[in-house]
C-alpha cells in the first residue's frame, strides 16, 4: 500500500494495530478449542464431543430398532458443527468397539484394516449396556447447542469406567493422548476392589489378542511402554501361522512388513499366504533349512509382529487437560458412579415420598369426605380453603408443608375415581411405596455395598464373552544380531587389511548379517571390532577374521606372542567379551616389535597341545618341547601372559587338538518365557555337551527331542515336562483318552531320534489329553477315586501298575472306578537316591581338594624354558 493511501485527509497516519497480539490470543483460543472441544475427552464420561453428541442423538431417536447411520449423523449434526464425514468416522470408531453401538451391515474389520460400508448401507442402535449405564436425564447437565436451539449434555453420567474400557486417542495442538483399551470385566473387578478399599492394577486388554509385556506400562503415564506381539504357532518344519496381530496394525500392513525384511535379507521365507476369514491366519512358508524358532524371533525383531506402544493417559478435568495414571482414572470413575448412584436413589427417595404423600392426600380426602365440604363454596379460593381446613387434623404427619399445587391435584381428581375408590388397594399401594423406601433408605445407609452390587450385577449381565483376550507375558529380549538371517558374505584380503561383503576376489570367511560385527586380530598383536561393511580396512597382516558375539564367555582365544620389549616368548588365553567399535586393543604388552607367534579361536573353550621349536642357537638344552594350553588360566584380553620360554623360538606347531576346559554348559528353562538360558533364569533343566538333547513332554500327549540351542521356543502352557534327555530313563505317564472317558498309565522309552519333530504317544481323539509325566525310577501318585457316594486316596508306585511297553502302546486302565483327582508326589526312593548322589559328590569334591597336593618337581631346564624361575 502506497503512503498516499495510508494518509487520513488531515494528513495523519492510520492508528497501527500490532498483529503479534492477535495471533498470541487467536493461537490460544484455537489451542483451547481444539483440546476441549476435539482431541481430549472428558474424564467425567470418557467422551470426546463428537461421541458424547452422536450418543444423545441416537438417544432420542431410539425407538428400539436399527437406524441408518446417515441418519443418525444427520441428527448428530444438530449438535456437532462440523462436517458429516467426521460424525461418520466417530460413529463407525464407536460400532467397531463393540460396547456402546449394537451394528448391523459391513463396519469394516479392523484387523484386515478394511472399511466400513457407505453410510446409507449400515445401521445402528444404542445397546442395552449404553441405555442402562450411559443415561439418565435427570441426573444430566445440560448446556445450549451451537446454534442454541437445542439442549446437549455437558457431560453424560456413565455409571461405568468407559474411558479405559473403550481407550481413545487423540493429537492437540502442544499435547496429546493415548489411553489403551482395557479388559470390560477386569475394569469392573477393580471398581469392585476400589469400593473394598483395596489396591487395584489395571492392564490394557486389545480386541484383536495377541501377546502384550507390560513390565514397563507405567500405569498408562508418559514415558511408559507396552510391547505387543502376534501370537505364532509353528505347525510344522516348514510353516508357521500367524493367528493374532498386535493392537494397532492390520494383516495387510503386517505382510508387508514380512515382505520388506524378506527383501532386505533380515529373514528368509517362500511365500506369505493370508487365510484370514473368521479368525485371523496368515501362514509363513519357510524357505528349505530354516528354522522356525530362529524366523519367529526374528519376524518379532524386524517386523510388526512385535510393534511397541507409548501411552499417554491425558484428559479434561475442570476445562483442563490433566495427565493421570489409569488406575486414578479407575478410582475416580469408580467415585463417580457411586455418587451417581447416590443421586439416582435420593431422586427416588423424593419420588416415593411424594407418592406416599399424595396417596394419603387422597385416602384422606375420600374417606373423610373432604370433597363434599366444597359443594356450597361459590369461589375458587373458597373450594381450596375448604380441603385445606378438612386437612388440619393430618397435617402434622405429613413430611413437608402442604402446599396450595397439592390442593389443586385433590381437586383434580375425578368422581368416577371417587366412587370406585378401594381403602384396600389404597393400602397396598402405600405399603409397596413404603417397603420401596424403606429399601431405598438401606441402600442410602449402605452406598458402598449397593455400589458393589450394582457393579456385579454389570458383570452378570454383560461379562460373558468379554473375557481378556490379550495374553500377559513377559517378553525375553531379542538380540537382532542373532536372529538376523545370513544374508551376506564375508571376504578378507589378509595381507592388504580389507575386510567386508563386496571383496568377492578375495578369500571367503563365512555367511554372516549385514547386523553383525566384525572381530580381527593382526600379526602385529592388535585386535578391532568393527560393524560389517562392503569394504572396511581394519590393518595389514590379519591372522583371524570372524563374526564377532558380544559376551561370549565360550569363544576362549589361544596366543603365543614375543614381547618386542624384554624379548620373552609368553603364552596367554583370553575372552572378548565386550569392546568399542573401531578401537584398537593390545594383546600384546604393547611394546615396539611384538608379533604374534601362534593364535587360535577356539569357540568352546578348548586347549590344545602344540610343539615349540626353538632356534639351534639358543643356549637352552632341551630346544623342542610340548606346551599344553589347558594348563593356565584363561584371562581378560588385556592380561600379559606366562612366560613359555626366554629363548627365541623358531616355530610353533599345533600337535594335538584340544578338548574344552570349560566343562559342560549349564542350561535353564524360564517357564515365563519359554525360554532357555544360561543366565540361571527358571529352573536347571542340565550341564550340557555338544551332542546332548532336551526332552520336552506337552498336554497334547506329544514328546520332542530339541537341540540346546538358545533361540529354542517352548509354549510355557503346553509344557509339562522339560529335561536333560537320557536315552535309558523310563518314562512314565497318565493320560486321558477322549473317546473312552478313561485314564490310561503307561511307560516306555524314546525310540527315535528324529529332533524337532513331536511324536504323539497318546490317542488322538481330540478330547485326550497327557495329565500326568515323570522319569523318576520310582514315581508315586496319588489317586482320588469315587466308589459308590464314597471319595477314596490311594497310592501308587506307576513302575508296579505296568511294564515297559512301546511308546505307541496305549496302557492299562488306571481304575475302574471314576478318578477324580491325579496328583504326582515324589517318590521316597528317588530322594534317598539322590541324598546318596549328592553325598557321593561331596566325597568327589574332598579327594580333588586333597589331589591337588601333587608333586611338582620338573627338571631345573625344564623349568627355565616353562618360566617357571
Amino acid at each position: 500500500m502506497s503512503e498516499e493511501n495510508d494518509l487520513t485527509k488531515d494528513g495523519s497516519l492510520h492508528d497501527s494495530v500490532p498483529v503479534t497480539g492477535m495471533y498470541k490470543e487467536w493461537f490460544l483460543d484455537y489451542a483451547s478449542y481444539v483440546i476441549l472441544e476435539r482431541a481430549v475427552p472428558a474424564i467425567e464420561d470418557g467422551l470426546k464431543p463428537v461421541q458424547r453428541r452422536i450418543l444423545h442423538a441416537m438417544k432420542e431417536m431410539d425407538d428400539g430398532r436399527f437406524n441408518k447411520v446417515a441418519n443418525i449423523i444427520g441428527q448428530s449434526m444438530q449438535y456437532h458443527p462440523h462436517g458429516d464425514a467426521s460424525i461418520g468416522d466417530a460413529i463407525v470408531n464407536l460400532g467397531q468397539k463393540e460396547l456402546l453401538i449394537e451394528t448391523q451391515g459391513n463396519w469394516g474389520d479392523i484387523r484386515t484394516g478394511d472399511r466400513a460400508a457407505a453410510a446409507r448401507y449400515i445401521e445402528a442402535r444404542l445397546s442395552k449396556f449404553a441405555l442402562e449405564v450411559v443415561f439418565n436425564p435427570q441426573t444430566t447437565e445440560w448446556q445450549l447447542s451451537y446454534d442454541g436451539r437445542k439442549r446437549e449434555p455437558v457431560t453424560l453420567p456413565v455409571k461405568f469406567p468407559l474411558l479405559l474400557a473403550q481407550g481413545v486417542e487423540g493429537i492437540a495442538v502442544g499435547l496429546s493422548t493415548k489411553i489403551l483399551p482395557h479388559n470390560f470385566c477386569e475394569l469392573i473387578e477393580g471398581s469392585i476392589e476400589i469400593l473394598k478399599g483395596n489396591p487395584t492394577n489395571v492392564l490394557p486388554d486389545f480386541i484383536t489378542g495377541g501377546l502384550a509385556d507390560f513390565s514397563e506400562y507405567n500405569g498408562g503415564q508418559r514415558g511408559g511402554k507396552v510391547k505387543v506381539r502376534a501370537k505364532i504357532e509353528e505347525e510344522d518344519s516348514k510353516t508357521i501361522l500367524i493367528k493374532e496381530i498386535p493392537y494397532g496394525t492390520t494383516t495387510d500392513s503386517l505382510i508387508d512388513s514380512i515382505l520388506k525384511a524378506n527383501d532386505k535379507g533380515k529373514i528368509k521365507i517362500k511365500k506369505v499366504v493370508d487365510n484370514t476369514a473368521k479368525d485371523v491366519e496368515i501362514a509363513v512358508q519357510l524357505a528349505p533349512g530354516v528354522s522356525p524358532d530362529v524366523t519367529i524371533d526374528a519376524l518379532y525383531a524386524f517386523t510388526d509382529c512385535e510393534v511397541s506402544i507409548s501411552p499417554n493417559a491425558c484428559v479434561i478435568i475442570d476445562d483442563k487437560p490433566v495427565f493421570l495414571n489409569v488406575n486414578d482414572i479407575l478410582a475416580y470413575n469408580t467415585k463417580q458412579t457411586k455418587a451417581l448412584l447416590k443421586r439416582e436413589l435420593e431422586i427416588r427417595k423424593a419420588e416415593l415420598m411424594e407418592k406416599l404423600l399424595f396417596s394419603s392426600l387422597e385416602k384422606i380426602f375420600i374417606e373423610n369426605r373432604i370433597y363434599r365440604d366444597i359443594e356450597e363454596c361459590t369461589t375458587w379460593e373458597a373450594v381450596l380453603e375448604a380441603i385445606d381446613r378438612g386437612l388440619d387434623p393430618y397435617k402434622p404427619d405429613f413430611y413437608r408443608e402442604i402446599v396450595q399445587e397439592d390442593l389443586i391435584k385433590l381437586t383434580e381428581i375425578r368422581i368416577k375415581r371417587i366412587s370406585k375408590f378401594d381403602a384396600f388397594k389404597a393400602d397396598e399401594l402405600m405399603k409397596r411405596l413404603q417397603d420401596e423406601l424403606k429399601e431405598v433408605n438401606y441402600n442410602l445407609r449402605h452406598l458402598t455395598d449397593f455400589a458393589i452390587k450394582y457393579y456385579e450385577n454389570l458383570l452378570a449381565k454383560y461379562g460373558k464373552g468379554r473375557e481378556r483376550k490379550t495374553e500377559i507375558r513377559a517378553f525375553d529380549t531379542i538380540e537382532a544380531s542373532v536372529v538376523a538371517a545370513n544374508n551376506a558374505k564375508l571376504y578378507v584380503n589378509r595381507a592388504d587389511g580389507f575386510v567386508g561383503t563386496g571383496l568377492k576376489k578375495d578369500e571367503f570367511v563365512c555367511d554372516c548379517s549385514d547386523l553383525d560385527d566384525i572381530i580381527v586380530i593382526r600379526k602385529d598383536g592388535k585386535c578391532m571390532v568393527s560393524k560389517i561393511q562392503e569394504k572396511n580396512f581394519m590393518g595389514k597382516d590379519i591372522l583371524h577374521v570372524a563374526v564377532f558375539r558380544k559376551g561370549d564367555e565360550r569363544m576362549v582365544y589361544n596366543l603365543i606372542y614375543l614381547d618386542g620389549g624384554s624379548g620373552r616368548v609368553m603364552v596367554k588365553r583370553f575372552q572378548v567379551l565386550a569392546v568399542t567399535r573401531d578401537k584398537e586393543y593390545d594383546l600384546t604388552k604393547g611394546t615396539k616389535g611384538s608379533k604374534t607367534l601362534y593364535l587360535t579361536a577356539n569357540s568352546n573353550g578348548e586347549a590344545e597341545i602344540v610343539t615349540v621349536y626353538l632356534t639351534q642357537g639358543a643356549k637352552a638344552r632341551v630346544k623342542v618341547f610340548d606346551f599344553d594350553f589347558s594348563t593356565i588360566e584363561i584371562k581378560g584380553r588385556g592380561a600379559g601372559g606366562n612366560i613359555l620360554t626366554r629363548y627365541p623360538v623358531r616355530k610353533i606347531q599345533l600337535k594335538m587338538e584340544g578338548v574344552s576346559t570349560l566343562g559342560g554348559l549349564d542350561i535353564y528353562y524360564d517357564p515365563i518365557v519359554g525360554r532357555l538360558n544360561t543366565d540361571q533364569r527358571g529352573e536347571l533343566i542340565g550341564n550340557f555337551l555338544g551332542d546332548d538333547k532336551v526332552l520336552v513332554c506337552y498336554k497334547t500327549g506329544e514328546y520332542e527331542l530339541t537341540s540346546f540351542e538358545l533361540t529354542n521356543r517352548y509354549e510355557p502352557s503346553n509344557v509339562l515336562l522339560i529335561e536333560k534327555f537320557d536315552e535309558d530313563k523310563v518314562i512314565s505317564a497318565i493320560h486321558f483318552d477322549g473317546g473312552t472317558k478313561t485314564f490310561y498309565v503307561k511307560r516306555f522309552q524314546i525310540e527315535t531320534t528324529t529332533l524337532n519333530k513331536k511324536f504323539n504317544f497318546i490317542t488322538d481323539h481330540k478330547q485326550s489329553y497327557l495329565k500326568v509325566v515323570s522319569t523318576e525310577k520310582q514315581p508315586q501318585i496319588s489317586v482320588k477315586i469315587l466308589k459308590g457316594k464314597e471319595e477314596e486316596v490311594m497310592e501308587y508306585d506307576m513302575d508296579m501298575l505296568i511294564d515297559v511297553k512301546g511308546w505307541k502302546a496305549i496302557g492299562n486302565k488306571l481304575s475302574s472306578h471314576e478318578v477324580k483327582e491325579i496328583t504326582l508326589i515324589q517318590s521316597k526312593k528317588s530322594s534317598q537316591e539322590e541324598t546318596v548322589d549328592s553325598e557321593e559328590e561331596a566325597e568327589d569334591d574332598e579327594q580333588i581338594e586333597v589331589g591337588k597336593t601333587i608333586d611338582l618337581s620338573v627338571k631345573k631346564d625344564d623349568e627355565e624354558q616353562l618360566g617357571l624361575f
